[in-house]
């Protein structure tokens, strides 16, 4: 009987420690610490929640850049990989039509080397993040559907490059541009 009760007091103990102080504790020193990520980057715009920079949107008009393709058609639930296999008939067919749509709507020849995460969804779906080669590919599209004027496609381009993010500590990942962020100063030229 002895030893159940230290059992039971050690369980206590460890559930109040990892499951009370702990996420508390983490917690606050998040919102402390990182407010705005804590919170999952929300962006309020005319005092209204319009998005997370966390998350990819659906973005399909002419005149904005396009995330990458989304597995879940960008819903976060079900968010998620295909799950097709490198010698997967289904995913070699989703690629090759999404490259057809890519070069059609962007106007770009068929030799024209693409990047794969034009081609490719992400794992989760949901990654808002696109290559700088990917927003460069799409430029004259969004010039030509937002009939933006020389000095303005020189702004746009400008733009890619201040939301052009490094990787992460200097070292993990690629660089990037996140389609959210990026749509938004669009935007506003």
């Amino acid at each position: 009987m002895k030893l159940w009760i230290q059992a039971l007091r050690l369980f206590l103990v460890l559930t109040l420690v990892t499951g009370v102080v702990y996420p508390a504790v983490v917690t606050g020193v998040a919102q402390l610490l990182f407010h705005h990520q804590a919170n999952g980057s929300l962006v309020i715009k005319n005092g209204k929640l319009i998005g997370s920079e966390l998350l990819a949107q659906k973005f399909r008009g002419d005149g904005y850049f396009w995330p990458r393709p989304s597995a879940a058609d960008f819903v976060t639930v079900p968010s998620g990989a295909s799950h097709w296999g490198p010698t997967s008939a289904a995913l070699k067919e989703a690629a090759l039509k999404r490259e057809a749509a890519f070069r059609q709507t962007n106007h770009l020849f068929q030799g024209a080397s693409l990047p794969p995460d034009v081609v490719f969804a992400s794992g989760s779906g949901l990654d808002p993040h696109i290559s700088p080669e990917a927003a460069r590919l799409q430029a004259d599209r969004i010039v030509r559907a937002r009939k933006l004027s020389e000095e303005k496609r020189q702004r746009l381009y400008h733009l890619i490059g201040q939301y052009t993010e490094a990787p992460q500590f200097g070292i993990l990942g690629e660089p990037r541009v996140n389609v959210f962020r990026l749509n938004l100063a669009v935007d506003s030229l």
